[in-house]
């Protein structure tokens, strides 16, 4: 049975998640603020965090960066819920490794069909430890990245979308699906959002990463199409 960590200041909120997530078959711990969660890691970690971002101790989106930064914790889902609903919170959560974001009020239907489809979407599979491409060497497990011998600093939806370029080297990816696949969620701006981000890689990559290449009006591609 899927663990759910609930992160919710609000006692009533809180009663109204736990309720729904144990009705639809989750296991479920609760957790008042970001001192509690942390606790909580330590004992056990769960499949999925339903994380606010408004707590009383620490802001939700500082508990995520940290969450990310770990090796224990990087790959653990996280949608983030808050009251805060302006594109440029949802574009803060989602760069900083969120995988997505509901706003307060939600349906309850929503939100369980949320948390499946992400559960179904970041379900483990096996994966080779190292990638390579050229002068790029990614060690999965250490989360580290190489570029022409030199360790290459990536923020974490950065290192995700290197990843995904070199696990289908080859193959064109779309925009689309590297919004789902790397972001998994939509928004106004994706496209730009994806290009920014290719555009970063190429320049931390340095050489390497003119082995990105552009698709014209589709997507991009790692190496020869």
């Amino acid at each position: 049975m899927p663990l759910i960590y609930v992160v919710e200041d609000d006692e009533n909120i809180r009663e109204i998640q736990r309720y729904a997530l144990k009705n639809s078959g989750f296991d479920v711990r609760e957790f008042a603020s970001g001192k509690e969660l942390w606790q909580g890691l330590e004992q056990q970690l769960p499949s999925l965090i339903l994380l606010d971002i408004m707590l009383p101790d620490q802001d939700g989106l500082d508990i995520l960066a940290r969450v990310r930064r770990h090796r224990e914790t990087a790959g653990i889902p996280i949608i983030m819920v808050t009251a805060r609903s302006t594109e440029l919170d949802k574009v803060k959560g989602l760069d900083q490794g969120a995988d997505d974001y509901m706003t307060k009020p939600f349906g309850i239907m929503e939100l369980i069909s949320r948390v499946k489809a992400l559960l179904r979407r970041t379900e483990k599979l096996p994966e080779p430890a190292l990638l390579t491409s050229g002068c790029i060497v990614v060690d999965t497990d250490k989360r580290s990245v190489l570029a022409a011998g030199k360790p290459c600093e990536l923020t974490f939806k950065e290192f995700e979308l290197l990843k995904m370029l070199l696990i289908n080297q080859g193959i064109v990816l779309s925009r689309d699906r590297i919004m789902d696949q790397v972001w998994g969620f939509d928004y106004e701006g994706e496209s730009r959002t994806v290009d920014m981000h290719i555009k970063t890689l190429r320049q931390k990559l340095g050489e390497g990463g003119s082995a990105i290449k552009t698709v014209r009006n589709v997507g991009y591609v790692l190496g020869k199409e």
